[in-house]
């Protein structure tokens, strides 16, 4: 077993977790300047109750694709590093999932959604939580060769989670595309779909599967569900901060200061469930491989 430099230094070494590794450092960057690109130049009221979700997003959505990374490139240091790596992994899409049907609900245009938000949210936080503690369960239940229940428990829960995430912008997307609206925030709420499409790549083993021993380095699915994910986030990124530069006259009476900080203390609730699951099954393991090697 190598110390921990040498798996941190890989970043630089040829293997078939560089690219995984790459397209989250890259996309984490990309989008801690963009963010900070838009803070220094709009004059936006950055005091109001009203940015807290947009921080909150911008800051989960760095902590996903750090916490992924670090999966990815430090998971080989021993069994038990694996599974908390990859646990962590799975708190931050938990923590971006909630964040994102946060900053979707605060910058909706359907007038529906504000006399909704006790359920809406809820909802967001209760799926925040099964996709993380899904995701824990299936990587400690099932082992090689994978069976499909083990897909299931991944990709049915973050979905819905999606789904919902998504759900206070649809009707703007679709009516936007109907009528020919100029609105190109709408355009990059729609480039959305792609999570669509990187689900496939991360369900099934594609191209490998076709092109056996190929794609080992570069350009296994997952690789590209990495790929589609980042320019996913991107896209949500760039929707949102075109939201609050152009619609902000709108949004802004939508929602009191006190509703809004609840909603996102909410967020350490998502925190400590996926936390507090995520650390039970690592003590599980851990007995487990303790009981192993004695």
């Amino acid at each position: 077993m190598s110390e921990w430099r040498y798996y941190f230094f890989s970043l630089f070494q040829k293997h078939n977790e560089v690219v995984n590794v790459w397209t989250h450092l890259l996309a984490a960057l990309a989008v801690l300047l963009r963010s900070w690109a838009f803070v220094e130049d709009e004059d936006l009221p950055w005091t109001s109750a009203y940015m807290l979700p947009l921080f909150v997003y911008v800051l989960s959505s760095i902590t996903y694709l750090t916490f992924s990374l670090l999966a990815h490139l430090l998971q080989s240091k021993s069994e038990l590093s694996h599974y908390t790596l990859y646990f962590m992994g799975y708190m931050g899409m938990s923590i971006y999932q909630y964040s994102s049907a946060l900053v979707h609900f605060h910058t909706s245009d359907q007038a529906r959604y504000e006399h909704f938000w006790l359920l809406f949210l809820p909802a967001a936080v209760f799926c925040g939580w099964l996709s993380c503690a899904c995701c824990c369960y299936a990587k400690d239940r099932y082992h090689r060769p994978y069976p499909v229940m083990r897909k299931i428990c991944q990709v049915v829960p973050s979905r819905l989670a999606y789904i919902l995430d998504i759900s206070p912008v649809v009707h703007r997307v679709v009516l936007c595309h109907l009528s020919g609206c100029q609105d190109p925030a709408a355009w990059y709420h729609a480039l959305q779909i792609i999570f669509l499409v990187s689900a496939y790549f991360f369900s099934c083993p594609v191209p490998e599967r076709y092109f056996p021993g190929s794609c080992d380095i570069v350009g296994h699915g997952h690789q590209i569900f990495h790929t589609f994910l980042s320019v996913f986030t991107l896209s949500q990124l760039e929707a949102i901060l075109l939201d609050y530069k152009e619609q902000q006259d709108i949004y802004l009476p939508r929602h009191s200061p006190l509703s809004i900080y609840l909603a996102c203390l909410s967020l350490f609730f998502v925190v400590a469930c996926s936390a507090g699951t995520a650390a039970f099954l690592r003590q599980e393991i851990k007995a487990r491989l303790t009981k192993k090697d004695s």
